[in-house]
């Protein structure tokens, strides 16, 4: 017979759970979703675009810094036009101080290009936004000391070059709210999701980066305070620092730097993430998509027999049948 203390422990839940709300307008496939920010929204961004919805992610490549993403969306209003003025060339790459290394290109031509495009890209995915994505990274950033403006990137330039300091929650809050009105000035109908990365900035230091998320966190939620009786509805808050911080406090939800988040800590974060805010009504479609893109991962022995032809084209028939019920899908 089991003892009543021992029956006692196994009845306990020995965790804290975060609680999410059950947000809207939901997100279905009707939904266009912008994604902007740290590593994190990318696990995010990547599981919306694995299940077909459409969404547009980073396209100035990860901004950690929310002043450095501010930026951004100045030269997206101010309808800016990159330059030979804007890039400058190191290690056989011209690079932007404005955006992510992986925007870096070897011809200067082909570079500004990318720059251009991608600032038309986001005005006008932003003009049919549904929802956006916001995650904050970090309040630590470089300064960059000829013009004293806060880079996105240093891109391996010499740190002599830079002052590194820390931004106020006061700061960062004019940030947000920077970003929020040109958003809404694209769309007024965008909801904005915000979330605080709980990816570690453990380079920064320990107790540096619990100041920098403190930062984060008092900007963020002092912004929504002020914005209430006016904006209450028009953003939101995802608790994915919370959750990782409250609820996976194991390292073992850690990947091996463990800095950056398991697999298993990010499907059980999408799980609180699509419970909150993806239409239930499409769970049926998002399995279907599932299967498919399994089927498409898949790697045969024999991409010639006849076996394997017949799974081809059952499923591409599985396919056209999701596109012509859900045409926004593309595979």
């Amino acid at each position: 017979m089991i003892s009543i203390r021992l029956y006692y422990f196994i009845a306990m839940d020995f965790r804290t759970i975060v609680p999410v709300r059950n947000q809207s307008p939901k997100i279905d496939y009707n939904a266009n979703i912008a994604l902007f920010g740290s590593c994190f929204v990318e696990n995010i961004g990547d599981k919306l675009q694995y299940f077909k919805f459409n969404a547009l992610q980073n396209p100035f490549g990860i901004i950690f810094h929310p002043v450095a993403l501010r930026n951004l969306f100045r030269r997206i209003d101010e309808n800016y036009v990159y330059s030979e003025r804007d890039v400058f060339q190191l290690n056989d790459l011209y690079s932007c101080f404005d955006v992510h290394s992986q925007m870096s290109h070897p011809d200067r031509s082909l570079m500004i290009n990318r720059l251009n495009n991608s600032l038309e890209t986001t005005r006008s995915f932003l003009q049919e936004s549904s929802h956006v994505i916001i995650t904050l990274g970090t309040a630590w950033g470089y300064v960059l000391n000829q013009d004293e403006r806060l880079v996105a990137n240093c891109h391996k330039v010499a740190q002599s070059n830079f002052t590194k300091k820390i931004f106020s929650s006061e700061e960062i809050k004019k940030s947000i709210a920077e970003i929020s009105n040109i958003i809404w000035k694209l769309n007024k109908n965008s909801k904005i999701i915000f979330t605080i990365s709980p990816v570690r900035h453990l380079k920064d230091g320990f107790v540096e980066n619990q100041l920098s998320k403190a930062n984060l966190i008092n900007a963020l939620h002092d912004y929504r305070k002020e914005i209430k009786l006016k904006f209450d509805k028009k953003t939101a808050y995802f608790p994915s620092y919370e959750i990782v911080m409250d609820e996976l406090r194991d390292y073992r939800f850690y990947g091996k730097d463990m800095i950056h988040l398991s697999e298993v800590a990010i499907d059980y974060i999408w799980e609180k993430f699509k419970d909150s805010w993806i239409d239930p009504e499409v769970f049926s479609v998002m399995k279907e998509v599932s299967t498919i893109q399994k089927g498409l991962d898949h790697r045969p022995f024999n991409e010639d027999s006849p076996k394997h032809r017949e799974f081809l084209d059952k499923l591409s028939q599985r396919m056209e049948k999701v596109q012509h019920k859900n045409p926004s899908i593309k595979f």
